[in-house]
């Protein structure tokens, strides 16, 4: 059974499904390390998080140019309705786009174009989150964070930070954040994917965080889960992804119940669902199975929304008029 779903932490380059990245790349005369669907699968067999860096760097180069990022967005949505999506908030990474060629005002229109076109054609509403790339020089995440504001009124809502947290610290770009959040965006970085539980702090403290992706360092220290449920912080989990890159030995050592039992608000999201080979309603099985319910996922997805009053109360709406009673222990 279908039941209303709320994704906050999707990497928008990692929703391409094998097939239509093939397509694309021949499209843009761009060489992928595979040429078939199979060649892919083999690549995304991760050996660790750094392995996943690094084929994401080798495939999302394919993507170049405003149609492509429209596209994304409109398929993406298309995949997440058939999951009982309403509500997305989409990840770009638009300096590592302008690095390979693209110009900064193509990639922005180009998603934004598509979160436009989504709603239009598949009923979900789609907010962008562009992200910062750790490695890169601040004056990258500045301009980031610039557009950023010049595209508020088109669908963008915060910003991110994303990257290797254990080579590239977060630090360096608090100005980045803190231009974001005078102009009125949210702050929404990755910290405690595979870090220490001091650097979902850093983002607390340092990045005023509005959410935190990922965020599952955070588990085994009191102290710091009694402070982000007080500070009504919502940590977006990504199940499959974790176990995927290593982050978790496994699914049943997941500390998602962990969190949630001590008061921690936990949206359930895909990550990158092409490359780990999952989509939203097997990450919200997956939390079902760690004895996480849809409802309470959805609650928690509302509580970390960053989107208008009229939209926060559309989706209020829509939670409060499904019964939730038939789905309590029904993945789908």
């Amino acid at each position: 059974m279908t039941f209303p779903k709320i994704e906050l932490h999707v990497h928008l380059e990692g929703t391409v499904r094998a097939e239509t990245l093939l397509q694309i790349a021949r499209r843009n005369g761009v060489s992928l390390p595979a040429d078939s669907v199979e060649g892919l699968a083999g690549l995304y067999e991760f050996r660790d998080f750094r392995h996943f860096l690094e084929v994401w760097e080798l495939t999302t180069c394919a993507l170049r140019t405003a149609d492509d990022f429209r596209q994304v967005v409109v398929d993406y949505a298309a995949e997440a309705a058939s999951h009982g999506a309403v509500y997305l908030e989409g990840i770009f990474s638009p300096a590592e786009r302008v690095r390979q060629g693209a110009r900064w005002e193509e990639v922005f229109a180009g998603y934004c174009d598509g979160a436009r076109e989504a709603g239009e054609k598949h009923g979900v509403q789609v907010r962008l989150t562009p992200e910062i790339t750790r490695g890169y020089p601040l004056e990258a995440a500045l301009e980031t964070t610039r557009y950023a504001l010049a595209y508020r009124d088109r669908g963008v809502v915060g910003v991110g930070l994303g990257g290797s947290e254990k080579l590239y610290p977060a630090e360096p770009y608090a100005p980045a954040f803190a231009l974001a959040r005078g102009g009125g965006l949210g702050s929404v970085p990755h910290a405690g994917e595979l870090g220490a539980s001091e650097a979902v702090r850093t983002a607390l403290d340092l990045l005023s965080a509005d959410r935190i992706r990922h965020g599952i360092a955070a588990a085994g220290d009191l102290n710091l889960m009694q402070e982000i449920a007080a500070r009504g912080v919502v940590l977006d989990v990504c199940p499959i992804s974790n176990v995927r890159t290593r982050a978790v030995a496994s699914l049943a050592e997941h500390p998602l119940p962990e969190l949630v039992a001590a008061g921690v608000s936990c949206s359930v999201s895909t990550d990158d669902p092409a490359m780990f080979g999952t989509d939203l309603s097997a990450d919200y099985a997956a939390a079902a199975s760690l004895g996480v319910d849809p409802r309470t996922c959805y609650l928690a997805g509302l509580r970390g929304v960053l989107c208008d009053e009229p939209t926060r109360d559309l989706l209020h709406r829509i939670g409060d008029e499904f019964d939730w009673s038939a789905v309590a222990a029904v993945p789908g």
